[in-house]
């Protein structure tokens, strides 16, 4: 907790002189925009929403309603409802199910929170599940067996309206515990990190990347999945670099890449652009998010973007 508690203290402040940076720069960035439809578009039942809220976090919303968030940590100060003292959490009305790719505190979040707060499942591997609840506090009954897997598996769920598959992750994975003891560890087992690949009927196959390194076998993911958009990370230091961060994207045949897990730390990746030139050499559309903002399908199609 004192780490966690020191870590957004000291990054608040760069935040806030980095991401009007960034925003200014976007047109420059953009070094290849993806066909977006520009036939206005009403709400119907094949629509799906991104929106980001900075860092690793995401809530999802399918064409039926369901709402996923992924790795919420809503608190991170990329996110602008943090702003002048802002709770996040009081937005958030509805969750289904909550999808963590690894322990560490900048995924796990305010997962426990939310959890309580919409009654939403827990989606992880099933030794993260496990210690999130009898850590962290996360309720049991939201934590079974249908929705706690492992690499390799795929998991339906909200009605067969998605399918959840683990995706390896090359990257570490720990809880920190909120109250060790004088001779007990800060950082507790948290199951193998992963990625996630979420199939969504009547809508986009969406890839996020979790925390991992490259890896050539990346490869089967395209093979497989063939994503029609990838959250890629690109932050470097603890992650990927964003020049390999593009080899990711390449290797999994995503069809559309934006950028996530960067200008958050100080020892992190702060500019997306070597992200966005790597991509035109892949031939890879991209498209920077804004901490806030949504994009949105219409089936798998790219249909609107704030």
């Amino acid at each position: 907790m004192r780490l966690k508690v020191a870590f957004t203290a000291a990054i608040l402040t760069l935040c806030s002189a980095v991401w009007p940076n960034i925003v200014a720069q976007e047109t420059t960035t953009t070094t290849q925009k993806p066909t977006v439809k520009t036939q206005r578009t009403t709400l119907n039942a094949q629509q799906t929403s991104i929106k980001w809220h900075g860092h690793a976090a995401y809530t999802i919303t399918t064409p039926r309603g369901k709402v996923l968030m992924v790795d919420p940590w809503l608190k991170n100060p990329a996110n602008p409802e943090v702003k002048n003292g802002g709770n996040p959490l009081s937005s958030i009305q509805k969750a289904d199910y909550i999808l963590i790719t690894h322990g560490h505190f900048d995924h796990v979040g305010e997962a426990v929170e939310l959890a309580k707060k919409t009654g939403a499942r827990l989606v992880t591997n099933f030794e993260l599940g496990t210690n999130m609840t009898k850590i962290l506090g996360y309720p049991k009954a939201q934590a079974n067996l249908d929705t706690l897997m492992n690499i390799g598996g795929e998991v339906p769920i909200a009605d067969g309206e998605v399918t959840v598959a683990m995706i390896p992750a090359i990257y570490s994975s720990s809880i920190q515990n909120p109250n060790p003891g004088p001779k007990e560890p800060e950082l507790v087992y948290g199951g193998n990190p992963s990625g996630f690949v979420l199939l969504i009927k009547n809508g986009p196959t969406i890839y996020h990347t979790g925390d991992t390194a490259y890896y050539r076998d990346m490869e089967l993911i395209g093979e497989r999945y063939r994503p029609d958009v990838a959250l890629v990370n690109i932050g470097g230091h603890f992650g990927m670099e964003p020049e390999m961060a593009a080899k990711a994207a390449a290797a999994a045949k995503a069809k559309l890449a934006t950028p996530q897990h960067f200008a958050t730390f100080p020892v992190i990746t702060q500019d997306p652009k070597s992200f966005a030139n790597a991509l035109k050499k892949e031939g890879i559309p991209y498209l920077l998010m804004r901490p806030g903002g949504a994009i949105t399908f219409q089936g798998k199609q790219l249909a609107k973007a704030q």
